[in-house]
This record gives structure tokens, C-alpha cells and sequence, in this order.
């Protein structure tokens, strides 16, 4: 026979597909190998394709097509807005399955007298940003800056920071409750909902089932709600850039300011990263900012006010500057606020740095969930970063170390046309995250194309396929990623490429394990994820 019959293993997984196909229907089931392909890449990577992607619309239905996969042999990838850059939900299996979670994206409850919201897994930081528009509350920690793409049960597997990290922590910092469908199709509910008589109001009772939930990349189980505590909005703002000579001046500024909880965001770049970020703007990005500007500043005179100081600011104050960062605080009354940027102002100039106009933490402020067309460089390059949290009083140390490593390949890196810059940002009052990112000429993966601005595209470079500086980025990150290990740097999105179990003290990779063994004994959820293979 020309045809080759399947195995009995393969005719398993055929059926399971068919009894998929069955429960979901056109809309909730794609097989085309394109699609699949597509959307079996991450930012960075690329695996197996799956062999089919299916987009539950509820619960009960997320749960059934759990259980009709783990009995035909069929690994699950949970898969939210597709911003991964680790791995985390790139196929290492033939026979597996993505799970679309963007369907879920309903809200299920918005509390206001017992202060918490609880949302499908699906919805995005921005949908859920637009949905607490105007209720007079939020999340505390309400989003990361690809959030028009990533979603809250993303952040939740992966953890994320930005929007509210300088105060009140990481993503995963501010959850209370979860619904996690099970790898035998049952549904969890953690935090105080594990009672049968309560609601999602509080995260601990007993020991931390949410907390162990949380940051899996999907390994133990997957999300299908989330609640988040709300509190009061803060309508005061005040906002701050400076500059600074050198590096170590400024983590030392930026951890004072972080120690203190002045800023309710605080970041900073390189002056490599600072200039790549400029060139991939456009004057028609601004005035859409400008806008943003106008409309968030509250009242027709200050309106006007702020929106010409951004106007009239353009580009030009931020031409040979070194390292910057930049400040966004946010209290209750206008006085609290300018308080706080009155201490920022002394920390600065106690490190020896100087003031900037005040435009682009306004600008991203005003625009919060913008285009990610930062994923790629601006003239088309790929763009890859690695990241590592320290405490504060490890941050220059480890930075100097990596300037080191990269100084090793100084060569090499000229040679392949690799750019290296850093994005820095404080957590709470005892973190700072380092991350190194690269920049090469490379040919684009389809996951970019869908993403990034078409209008963008249109205006790049289009570079071939360059094989050799993606193999020569892949060595330095890997390189990187072990110095930040023996650093003692701890990640977030840990998804397949960090090497999470080598690093653990014995005692705890021994849970881990017997964790996973008894939740998921198969390992059909997502396997390769947190090295658990």
C-alpha cells in the first residue's frame, strides 16, 4: 500500500480532534496548518505545530475539552494574548493542542461594595482597564504594556509587571481568587471561595491555593476566572523625567525612590534603548498621544497647558542624553502627589542627576495600552529581551557583570550587527528588574506581521533570513540567562527558557514534582514548562 496506516496511537488522537470538532463547532475549532503553525510561535521562538486550536466560550466547555483530550492523549497549551517571548506556550510535543483562551472574556461580577471584580481568563488588561473606566475604582496593579494584547489569565500563569508595580507589585501580587480547570476536567476555586458558602472576597484560606496557581505557565492547570481586589481610583498625578551620567548613578536614584514608595510606576533605559525607542516613534504617533495628553488631564485650561508643554517639548529635549528614567505618581489629593515628586526631585539631584521635560511619562500615561510595535526594532529588526528581578542592593553589581559578558563579544557583536540595551523597573519597595534586550537583522515571523501596526510595517526594512546572528543572539542570551542565574536573579515568565528546576534547592524541586505528578500524572498541560517534562 502507498498509504501508510496510522498507529493505534495516532488514531487516538484523530478521534479525540473529531470528538473536539463535535463539542465546538466551526467557531470553536481551527485545523488549518497555516493558522496552526502561526500561532504555534511565540515573539522569540517556534515549535511543533499543533494540531488543532480550540476557543472555549465558557467554562463547562473549557473543562470538556480538557477531559476529551487527556483521554485521547492530546498535551494542552493554554495560549491568552500571544506576548510570550519564552516559550511559554511554543508546542515541545507532536500531538498537542492550543487552547485559545480569548473567547473568555466576559466580566462575571464587578463588586463594588465588597471592593473585588472577577473576569473571564480571556479579557485583556486593556478590555479590563476600559470596563473600570468610569466606576471610580481599579486594580491595583491594573496591567502590563501589552496589554491591548495580554490578558489577565496571562499575567496570572506568567506574572507581569508595569502599570502599579512601583507600589503595589507584580500581577500575580493582587489576585484573590481563581477558577483552574483541573487536567481531569474538574474545576478549583481558590482564596476564600474554596468555602462553599463564600465569595471570592479574600485570597487566604488555608494554605495558598491561588498562590500555587499562579506563575505555572500553565503546567498545573488553567485559568478560567480571575478576581482581582479594587481599590478607590487615585486622581491626582504628578510626573517626572531626569538624566544621568552614568548607570549606577541612577539605580541608586531609582532604588531610593522605589525604597521610599514615592512613584507609582519608575522605569529607565540605556541610552541605546533610548534612542531605538525614539527612532520608532513617529511625529503621527505623538499628536495620537498629544491627544491622549489632552484628554486625561482634566479641565479645558490645564488641557491646553499640558498639551503644549508636550507639544512644544517634541523630541529634541531628549538629544544627548545618557541614561534617564521617569516617574509616575499618583495620590489622592494634588498636594499628596506633588509632594512626592518634590522627594523625587532631592533623590535626584543628591545622585547627581539633572531634569527633563516631563513628555514621555506623560505620553505613555495618556496612552497606556498602546500598538506593541515595540516587539520588533525600528527599522524591522527581531527584537529579543531576558530579564531577572534583584534586590536592590545587587542591581549595579549585576548590571556591571552583564557590560562584562557583553564586552567579551564585542567583536561578535559588531560583526552580526546585534544592538544590546536595558530596560530598567523598580517593583514595590525591594526589587528591581534588569532587562537586557537585542536587537538584529532578521527576517520576520508571522506572529510580528499580526501584531505589529500594518501602517508600521509598510514603513521598515524587510531583512532576509540571518541565520547566523540568531544563532549567535541565541548563545548570548543563553549565556546571559545562566549570569543571571548565578546572580541569584529570579524571573518572571518563566515558560520553557529559563532554567527554573536546575537553580532550586532540592527540597523544593522534590515538591514541585510530586506537585505535578499528582495534579497532572500524564503531563498533558503544557508539557516542557517550567522544565517539567
Amino acid at each position: 500500500m502507498s498509504v501508510i496506516e496510522k498507529s493505534s496511537s495516532d488514531q487516538i488522537h484523530s478521534l479525540g480532534i473529531k470528538e473536539l470538532e463535535s463539542l465546538l463547532g466551526s467557531e470553536g475549532i481551527e485545523t488549518d496548518s497555516h493558522e496552526c503553525a502561526a500561532i504555534s510561535h511565540d515573539v522569540y521562538s517556534g515549535g511543533h505545530a499543533v494540531e488543532a486550536i480550540v476557543r472555549p466560550a465558557k467554562v463547562d466547555q473549557l473543562a470538556e475539552i480538557v477531559r476529551i483530550a487527556v483521554n485521547n492523549d492530546i498535551d494542552l497549551i493554554p495560549r491568552g494574548g500571544g506576548m510570550s517571548y519564552t516559550s511559554g506556550y511554543v508546542p515541545i510535543t507532536k500531538h498537542s493542542v492550543m487552547i485559545d483562551m480569548r473567547r473568555m472574556n466576559r466580566l462575571l461580577e464587578l463588586n463594588l461594595e465588597d471592593m473585588y471584580v472577577t473576569v473571564e481568563a480571556g479579557m485583556t488588561w486593556s478590555e479590563l482597564h476600559a470596563l473600570l473606566k468610569d466606576t471610580g475604582v481599579r486594580t491595583p496593579y491594573w496591567g502590563t504594556l501589552s496589554g491591548r494584547f495580554a490578558s489577565v489569565g496571562g499575567g496570572m500563569s506568567q506574572n507581569s509587571i508595569f502599570w502599579g508595580s512601583g507600589q503595589f507589585g507584580t500581577a500575580v501580587d493582587n489576585v484573590l481568587s481563581m477558577d483552574v480547570v483541573l487536567p481531569d476536567g474538574s474545576v478549583i476555586r481558590t482564596g476564600s471561595a474554596a468555602q462553599v458558602n463564600a465569595s471570592p472576597f479574600f485570597r487566604h484560606y488555608g494554605p495558598d491555593l491561588t498562590g500555587m496557581f499562579c506563575c505555572d505557565c500553565g503546567a498545573l492547570g488553567i485559568k478560567a476566572s480571575i478576581t482581582l481586589r479594587l481599590i478607590p481610583k487615585l486622581s491626582s498625578q504628578a510626573f517626572g523625567s531626569f538624566k544621568f551620567n552614568n548607570s549606577s548613578q541612577m539605580i541608586a536614584a531609582m532604588s531610593e525612590i522605589s525604597r521610599r514608595g514615592l512613584a507609582m510606576e519608575c522605569f529607565g533605559f540605556d541610552p541605546y534603548l533610548q534612542s531605538q525607542r525614539l527612532k520608532r516613534e513617529s511625529i503621527s504617533r505623538d499628536a495620537e498621544q498629544f491627544l491622549g495628553v489632552l484628554k486625561s488631564a482634566g479641565g479645558v485650561v490645564k488641557a491646553v497647558k499640558e498639551g503644549a508643554k508636550v507639544a512644544f517639548a517634541g523630541r529634541r529635549f531628549m538629544e544627548d542624553v545618557g541614561w534617564s528614567f521617569h516617574v509616575m505618581i499618583e495620590e489622592r489629593v494634588q498636594a499628596a502627589a506633588d509632594n512626592c515628586l518634590s522627594e523625587v526631585r532631592k533623590i535626584v539631584r543628591d545622585h547627581d542627576g539633572d531634569e527633563l521635560t516631563d513628555s514621555i511619562p506623560k505620553l505613555v500615561r495618556a496612552n497606556p495600552f498602546g500598538p506593541v510595535n515595540n516587539m520588533i526594532g525600528p527599522e524591522g529588526e527581531r527584537w529579543a529581551p531576558v530579564h531577572g528581578l534583584f534586590p536592590h542592593s545587587t542591581a549595579t553589581g549585576v548590571l556591571d557583570k552583564i557590560e562584562e559578558l557583553f564586552a567579551r563579544f564585542a567583536d561578535d557583536i559588531d560583526k552580526h550587527e546585534v544592538g544590546t540595551g536595558y530596560l530598567l523597573a523598580t517593583v514595590s519597595t525591594n526589587c528591581m528588574v534588569i532587562e537586557p534586550v537585542f536587537f538584529w537583522p532578521d527576517e520576520l515571523q508571522e506572529v510580528h506581521r499580526r501584531h505589529v501596526e500594518k501602517n508600521h510595517l509598510a514603513g521598515i526594512t524587510e531583512f532576509q533570513g540571518n541565520e547566523e546572528a540568531r544563532k549567535f543572539v541565541a548563545k548570548l542570551r543563553k549565556l546571559l540567562i545562566d549570569l543571571l542565574q548565578a546572580e541569584g536573579g529570579v524571573h518572571m515568565q518563566l515558560g520553557k527558557a529559563y532554567p527554573f528546576q536546575e537553580n532550586l534547592r532540592p527540597e523544593n524541586k522534590r515538591i514541585l514534582i510530586a506537585l505535578k505528578k499528582e495534579i497532572d500524572p500524564m503531563n498533558r498541560m503544557n508539557p516542557g514548562a517550567l522544565g517539567l517534562i
